[in-house]
C-alpha cells in the first residue's frame, strides 16, 4: 500500500502491521484478491444507484442528482477510542443546549464576559422571536451532527457543530447495510457494534420531546422543503424508516391552535416536526414572507406550546464558526469541566491582530466563511493557486467578520481501494447524537466522509468527496 508521509494512518500507524483495532480486518482482507474487491466495489455502487441513493448539487451543470462514491474498506474504531469521544461528544451537546437556553433567557454567559454581546446581537443566526421561549424538556437541538477530526494516536479534534439540521445519517444506515449484504462473513469474524436501531431511537427521542398539549401517543413527522432540496432521499428515507409521514409546507395548516396536516380523512394533528427547513423559511409570517416552504403561523403554534420543532428556531447560532472558537469557554462556563475534545485553534478574522495573522500567512491556513458549510466558500490554502489567494485575500479584507481561520491540520488517513490496491486518503468523522429529556443517545460510529482525491483535506460530498461505513467495535 502506498504510504502518505507525515500522516497518522490509523489502520497501520507507524509501522506496517495492523493496530489492533484493525488486525481482524487485515487477517480477513490478506485473503482477499484484489479483482474480487474491485468487484464487490462495483456491485456497492450498483446497489446505491438502484436504492436511489443521490444527492443533488446546486449550480451544477447537466444532470444534478449524482451518487456519492462509497469505499468498501471500512473505518475501524475500538471500543475504548469511542468511549472517550461519546464522553467529549456528550459533554459538548450539554454545553450547546445550555448556551443556546442561556442566551435566549438570562444571557449570563454574554454578562460575564465570556462571550462578546456583539457575536450574538449581530448574527444573522440569532433569532430575538425565540427569546424567553423554552422548548419542551428545554431540548433545543435534538439531533445533532459533531464533526470530528485526528491527528494522532490519541488526538481528536472538533472541527465544527453541526446544530441545525445535520444532514448524511441516512448515508451512514446504508453504507452499513451495503456491508452486511457484500461481507457478512466479516461482521461474524468481527464483533462490530449495530447502527440499524438509529431510525426506533430516533422517533423514540422525538417522541419524548412532545409538547405538554400532546394527547396520546405523538404524533410525528418530517417536514421536508420538496423533491429538489440535495437531502430529499435522507429525508424520505427517514420518515419512512422511522413510520412517520412526510409532509411539505403546502400540506400543513393551523387548525384549532396546533399544526395540522392533510390526510383522505381531512386534517389531523401533529406533535413533533422534524423540520429540515431552514429558519427563515419556517414561517413566511414570522420570517421570509416570499417562503413557499413553510407553515404560516407555526411560530405562534410553536410559542403557545402546541408543536415541537426539532430542532429548535434559533439553533443555528451555535453552528457559528466564530461561536465554534469560544467553545471551550462554553463548555467550563456550563458544565464546570474542561473541554474533552478540542477545537482546531482558531484565529476570528473580526479582531484585527488575528487578521494581520492571517492574512500575512494566507497560503498556510484554511479560511472559512463563519456561516458557511460544506466545503463552500472556504480558502485551502497549501493547495490554492496564487490568483485563488489574490482574490480570497481581497474577500477577507472587504468582511473580515465574516471568517475565521484555522491551520491546515495532518488529518488522518484511512485506506480506499483503488484499482491498484489500497491508498491512504484522510478522513473526518460526523457522529449523530439524539437528545430528549430522557438523555443523550449516541449512535456508536457515524458517517466517515473520504476525501478521494490524493492530497486533498476536503472531505464533503459536494466537492468530490465519498464516503466509508464506521466500525465501533464491542469490547
Amino acid at each position: 500500500m502506498d504510504r502518505a508521509g507525515g500522516f497518522f494512518d490509523e489502520m497501520l500507524g507507524g509501522g506496517e502491521t495492523a493496530r489492533p483495532p484493525y488486525s481482524g480486518f487485515c487477517d480477513w482482507l490478506a485473503g482477499e484478491e484484489t479483482a474480487r474487491l474491485n468487484k464487490k466495489s462495483k456491485e456497492a455502487e450498483t446497489f446505491f444507484r438502484r436504492t436511489g441513493i443521490t444527492f443533488n448539487v446546486y449550480g451544477a451543470e447537466g444532470a444534478n442528482e449524482r451518487l456519492i462514491p462509497f469505499d468498501i474498506v471500512p473505518r475501524i474504531i475500538s471500543g475504548r477510542e469511542w468511549a472517550r469521544l461519546s464522553r467529549g461528544i456528550e459533554q459538548r451537546v450539554r454545553a450547546i443546549n445550555a448556551f443556546l437556553y442561556d442566551i435566549y433567557h438570562r444571557q449570563e454567559i454574554l454578562r460575564s464576559g465570556r462571550v462578546p454581546v456583539d457575536l450574538i446581537a449581530d448574527n444573522e443566526a440569532f433569532l430575538p422571536k425565540m427569546i424567553g421561549v423554552a422548548p419542551p424538556g428545554n431540548v433545543y437541538t435534538h439531533i445533532v451532527g459533531t464533526d470530528i477530526v485526528r491527528t494522532g494516536e490519541d488526538e481528536f479534534y472538533v472541527l465544527e457543530d453541526n446544530a441545525r439540521t445535520p444532514s448524511g445519517v441516512s448515508y451512514m444506515l446504508e453504507n452499513r447495510e451495503t456491508m452486511l449484504q457484500m461481507f457478512p462473513e466479516l461482521f461474524s469474524k468481527i464483533r462490530v457494534q449495530p447502527v440499524s436501531d438509529y431510525p426506533k431511537n430516533l422517533r423514540r427521542s422525538l417522541a419524548a420531546c412532545a409538547p405538554e398539549r400532546c394527547d396520546g401517543k405523538p404524533v410525528v413527522a418530517v417536514l421536508t422543503p420538496g423533491i429538489h432540496n440535495s437531502a430529499y432521499f435522507e429525508h424520505s428515507f427517514l420518515a419512512d424508516q422511522m413510520g412517520a409521514e412526510l409532509v411539505e409546507g403546502h400540506d400543513l395548516r393551523v387548525v384549532d391552535g396546533k399544526i395540522a396536516m392533510r390526510t383522505t380523512r381531512g386534517y389531523a394533528p401533529i406533535d413533533v416536526l422534524y423540520r429540515r427547513v431552514d429558519d427563515d423559511f419556517l414561517d413566511p409570517l414570522n420570517f421570509n414572507p416570499q417562503s413557499m416552504l413553510g407553515v404560516p403561523g407555526i411560530m405562534d403554534v410553536y410559542r403557545s406550546g402546541g408543536i415541537t420543532i426539532a430542532n429548535a428556531p434559533g439553533t443555528g447560532i451555535a453552528d457559528d464558526k466564530a461561536i465554534y472558537s469560544y467553545m471551550p469557554e462554553i463548555v467550563e462556563f456550563y458544565t464546570g469541566e474542561t473541554a474533552i475534545l478540542k477545537n482546531v485553534p482558531t484565529w476570528r478574522c473580526s479582531e484585527q491582530d488575528s487578521l494581520d495573522y492571517v492574512l500575512e500567512h494566507l497560503t498556510e491556513l484554511v479560511v472559512k466563511e463563519v456561516h458557511g458549510s460544506g466545503g463552500y466558500g472556504m480558502l485551502v490554502g497549501p493547495a490554492a493557486s496564487k490568483r485563488e489567494v489574490a482574490a480570497f485575500r481581497e474577500k477577507l479584507v472587504a468582511k473580515p467578520a465574516n471568517y475565521i481561520a484555522q491551520p491546515t491540520l495532518s488529518l488522518s488517513t484511512v485506506p480506499i481501494l483503488t484499482r491498484k490496491g489500497l491508498a491512504p486518503r484522510h478522513v473526518d468523522l460526523r457522529p449523530f447524537v439524539m437528545v430528549s429529556p430522557r438523555g443523550i443517545n449516541i449512535t456508536p460510529g457515524g458517517l466517515t466522509r473520504v476525501a478521494l482525491k490524493e492530497g486533498s483535506l476536503v472531505v464533503n460530498s459536494s466537492q468530490g468527496g465519498g464516503t466509508k461505513d464506521t466500525w465501533v467495535l464491542e469490547e
